[in-house]
């Protein structure tokens, strides 16, 4: 496939990110993909204790919670497509399951992308801490240059 790749997550730092992309894009006439991964962490956001295991989770509220997960996804994969449209650029968008990290790298070399593009600072602020920062892990794991956009 070849092109830029670019992790979307709703945060600031990640639109930005995409504005970059397509501007280099623009520039180097590569194509550009939107990626948005929903993760198992993202299913407990809601600020209740997440529970102990996924056995313990009743099922409806799991499902319902990755139902969430998926609307908000397409949310901003659309709106990532609003913004290329508007800035008279094309792009793919696509969601992913899993880490982040592992799924964004993975992504990367399975369809042979030239580069990444990531916000410095995601919307999964608050597992930084537990988990490291997801642009330095991906940027530490990536076979191919990774741009990470303030």
């Amino acid at each position: 496939m070849g092109g830029y790749l670019v992790a979307i997550d709703g945060s600031p730092a990640s639109k930005d990110a995409l504005q970059y992309a397509l501007e280099m894009a623009r520039d180097t006439g590569a194509a550009v993909t939107a990626i948005h991964v929903v993760s198992p962490e993202q299913f407990f956001v809601g600020g209740d204790e997440p529970p102990e295991s996924f056995a313990e989770a009743d099922d409806e509220l799991l499902l319902s919670s990755v139902e969430d997960a998926e609307t908000r996804g397409q949310e901003l994969l659309d709106e990532a497509t609003a913004v290329a449209e508007r800035a008279d650029a094309e792009i793919e968008t696509g969601m992913l399951y899993g880490e982040p990290v592992e799924r964004i790298t993975e992504y990367a070399d399975e369809e042979d992308f030239d580069a990444i593009y990531v916000g410095h600072r995601g919307t999964s602020e608050r597992y930084e801490g537990l988990f490291g920062s997801v642009a330095k892990a991906v940027a530490g794991r990536a076979t191919v240059p990774v741009t990470v956009v303030r």
